[in-house]
């Protein structure tokens, strides 16, 4: 019988994984000895951290990332195919969402290999959760072009998409460019458009804040060398509902 992928979300930055993991998900990474993970020393601390039992030197790492050739993938899958289960753990938060580990599990799935996901932290998703801005229609971008006029044209794309699609648009960005991205935002937006800037979530510092663009002029500083989920919506709520009957 072959074994099972799980899906193992870590913590967003250097806290107990106590505090956004649940004992189930922590149970399951304290039991397996076979990992593929996005960067080996990363991982083992945390396991570590997660309290695995065993040495580290002992457990089995296969590291998959940007540098793995796509014909390497499959090989990954051996542990399930000889009945052992197999965990999936990236750098921080979900594996598989905005993350290479999605290739092993597009694999197990053409090789019918049972993927199970457990509960944990996504930036994406407490980002979205955060603004405002509505989660019924929303898109993820990951990371916009660093050059210019690159840059600025995907942000007027993205404008125009929420507006057009009244759709939520997040994309994030390295820490040491997050300033400049909060300032370039606040100068080629319309004033109005409302935009979230949502930085170290679930660590002791987060910040959280959805105001217009032209609020975040000059305001860069804030999240810069932060962790940060950005996010533009529409200009216009939808009306509340007046209530039939009496008040």
């Amino acid at each position: 019988m072959a074994g099972t992928l799980y899906l193992i979300p870590v913590p967003l930055g250097p806290v107990d994984p106590a505090t956004c993991l649940p004992p189930d998900t922590l149970g399951v990474a304290r039991r397996l000895d076979r990992f593929v993970v996005e960067r080996a020393k990363t991982a083992r601390a945390h396991l570590k951290a997660m309290g695995h039992p065993l040495p580290m030197q002992q457990l089995e790492l296969h590291e998959l990332n940007e540098h793995t050739p796509p014909a390497a993938v499959d090989a990954l899958l051996a542990p399930l195919h000889a009945g052992h289960d197999l965990g999936l753990l990236s750098e921080a938060g979900c594996p598989a969402v905005a993350d290479p580990g999605a290739l092993l599990v597009r694999a197990a799935h053409r090789e019918h290999l049972t993927v199970v996901p457990l509960v944990g932290p996504s930036s994406i998703l407490l980002a979205l959760m955060a603004s405002g801005l509505g989660g019924q229609r929303f898109a993820f971008h990951g990371y916009l072009p660093a050059k210019e006029p690159e840059r600025t044209q995907a942000i007027r794309r993205l404008e125009q998409a929420a507006r057009h699609d009244r759709a939520t648009q997040l994309f994030i960005e390295t820490p040491y460019r997050g300033g400049a991205l909060l300032d370039v935002l606040a100068a080629v937006l319309t004033p109005n458009t409302p935009v979230s800037v949502a930085a170290d979530l679930s660590l002791p510092g987060q910040t959280i804040r959805t105001q217009p663009a032209q609020a975040w002029r000059g305001q860069g500083v804030r999240v810069q060398d932060r962790l940060t989920v950005f996010g533009i919506g529409y200009d216009a709520a939808p009306p509340l509902r007046k209530p039939r009957g009496r008040v």
